[in-house]
């Protein structure tokens, strides 16, 4: 299963939607997927002809800004992917193909390839309509740590849980809650109701630099191409933890440990986050009972 996009992926398709496609005509919205588009009114049709004006997000939905109030809201969700085509018109992709965005300079493509077909499009007029897609998380590039402080204490959960969540954090995924995490110093399990002013603000300086960073470098790496499909992933090799199951910390060198859940995990350093301690894995632990070492010693030692 492809990686849900996270913040700096979504920057990065922002920039380069910008590059080619703002200002140009919209020739045709062909719409592909019966299911990818999610209303009825307004009509593809009444978007054709006009020139996109600009290209923002909302969370980690595309807004489209076509004039006259009207916005195309696209939604990657896990799957989907932009492809741009330098050809106008230019057919859309078979089988994963959704829509295709066809500008009088080229054709800006939705694609997913995952068999459930999760992308949507929402045709939308008014801005009390778009409003309607603003979940009001916080971006923590811009909010103050107090804001940051008053979302984690309003409900206790872990803070794995607390920053990948869209109704509290803006564009925080499982592969970029790691990296914060690891650089924070902070275990993904600990209590947002047990966190200290102090870790607080280390979190959240550590979010800043982890997203500003990341932002930096793809922009650069991609600054004179389109990302394709593949471009954007949650498995990075620069990453220090996610994705790093069994490899050294680049901070300590303890090999990375990592819980598994439905269908993400979550990676850490047992000696840099939570003090050597192993975080229990629900289908490790419940098999190895008493024999599931609760330290990283144990579990080093029963290695060698």
């Amino acid at each position: 299963m492809p990686p849900l996009p996270e913040l700096p992926d979504i920057i990065l398709y922002l920039g380069a939607i910008q590059r080619v496609a703002l200002g140009h005509r919209l020739e045709r919205l062909r719409i592909v997927s019966p299911f990818v588009l999610r209303t009825f009114d307004p009509p593809p049709e009444s978007f054709e002809g006009r020139t996109l004006v600009s290209v923002g997000r909302l969370g980690k939905q595309f807004v489209h800004d076509f004039g006259d109030v009207l916005f195309a809201v696209t939604h990657l969700m896990i799957a989907g992917r932009w492809r741009w085509s330098s050809k106008p018109s230019e057919k859309t992709p078979a089988k994963i193909g959704l829509a295709s965005f066809c500008f009088d300079n080229g054709t800006l493509h939705l694609v997913e390839s995952s068999q459930k077909k999760r992308a949507s499009i929402h045709l939308v007029r008014g801005l009390g309509d778009l409003s309607r897609f603003d979940r009001q998380s916080l971006d923590v590039l811009t909010c103050t740590t107090a804001d940051v402080a008053a979302k984690l204490r309003a409900e206790n959960h872990t803070l794995k849980r607390s920053l990948t969540d869209p109704r509290l954090f803006d564009g925080i995924g499982n592969a970029y809650s790691d990296e914060i995490l690891h650089a924070a110093k902070l275990s993904p399990m600990k209590l947002t109701s047990k966190l200290s002013d102090e870790e607080i603000t280390q979190l959240h300086d550590a979010a800043k630099k982890q997203l500003t960073g990341w932002i930096k470098l793809l922009q650069h790496e991609f600054r004179a191409k389109f990302p394709g499909p593949g471009d954007v992933t949650a498995f990075r090799p620069e990453f220090a933890v996610h994705g790093k199951f069994d490899q050294p910390c680049p901070t300590c060198g303890t090999k990375v440990q990592r819980i598994r859940y439905a269908e993400n995990e979550c990676n850490y350093c047992p000696r840099c986050q939570t003090g050597g301690k192993l975080l229990a894995d629900r289908s490790m632990s419940r098999l190895l009972k008493n024999d599931w070492p609760a330290t990283i010693d144990e579990l080093e030692s029963q290695r060698e």
